[in-house]
């Protein structure tokens, strides 16, 4: 039985507030993103639409990753161009293929490595490790390799790795997309555990069908956005018109 992690006890009016003022992205003269302009308060956001429409570029803006040409997104108020390092304290980033995120030799080294820099005596890193290995089962598998572990484990292990820092906001890239039934059903049953506010972007219409707020993004810009059911309604249309 898997063991969901008490992660910070957040409430509604605790959640981190995004803005986006304005943002936009382009490359040269090509357009990436539309300008946008949002409030992001809701604690479980879905993110969908098209490959290449500009899912992953807004939502890499959040935590730096990537930048606006024009505008600027704001996290509690910090701008993420000028205190990237602030706001990356409050964000966690969890990549679509956890491989990429895979750093150390064994299973309990990896989540260790995401509290090399905080002070703090070694006993309680180690407690805090020890904690995360038994909330997401991975205990057993402490002292092997990351890369023994099946598509399901190395997503909680990524998961881990971020959730120790405690961070007050998750965005989780496509986190399903590399999974069978089985363990997409096992990082819902997780991601609808945790009590941070969470960002998700994915294909996988049935797993963001509960969120609060999804907001669908067609051909470089936002073209829904609201309940769940509504945004994903809108995108089956588009999708189901586009191959007509």
């Amino acid at each position: 039985m898997l063991h969901l992690p008490q992660s910070l006890h957040l409430e509604l009016h605790d959640m981190p507030e995004i803005i986006f003022e304005n943002a936009a992205v382009s490359y040269e003269d090509t357009l990436i993103l539309e300008p946008v302009s949002l409030s992001l308060r809701e604690q479980r956001i879905g993110i969908i639409g098209a490959n290449g429409g500009g899912k992953s570029t807004l939502i890499r803006m959040i935590n730096g990753l990537g930048e606006p040409s024009s505008g600027r997104v704001l996290v509690d108020g910090l701008d993420v161009s000028e205190k990237g390092r602030e706001v990356r304290k409050k964000v966690g980033y969890v990549f679509s293929d956890a491989e990429n995120q895979i750093i150390m030799p064994t299973v309990r080294e990896d989540i260790a490595f995401s509290l090399r820099r905080q002070k703090m005596p070694k006993e309680e890193k180690n407690k805090r490790v020890d904690e995360m290995l038994a909330r997401f089962n991975l205990s057993d598998h402490a002292d092997q390799s990351p890369h023994t572990l099946s598509g399901g484990q190395k997503q909680l292990l990524a998961l881990a790795a971020v959730l120790i820092l405690e961070p007050e906001l998750i965005i989780a890239d496509e986190p399903t997309t590399l999974l069978d039934l089985r363990n997409r059903l096992l990082i819902k049953e997780v991601f609808g555990g945790l009590e941070q506010q969470l960002i998700v972007v994915s294909h996988d219409l049935d797993f963001l069908s509960d969120f609060e707020r999804v907001i669908c993004i067609n051909d470089h810009k936002i073209v829904a956005d609201g309940p769940a059911q509504s945004s994903i309604n809108h995108y089956v249309s588009l999708m189901t018109e586009s191959i007509r």
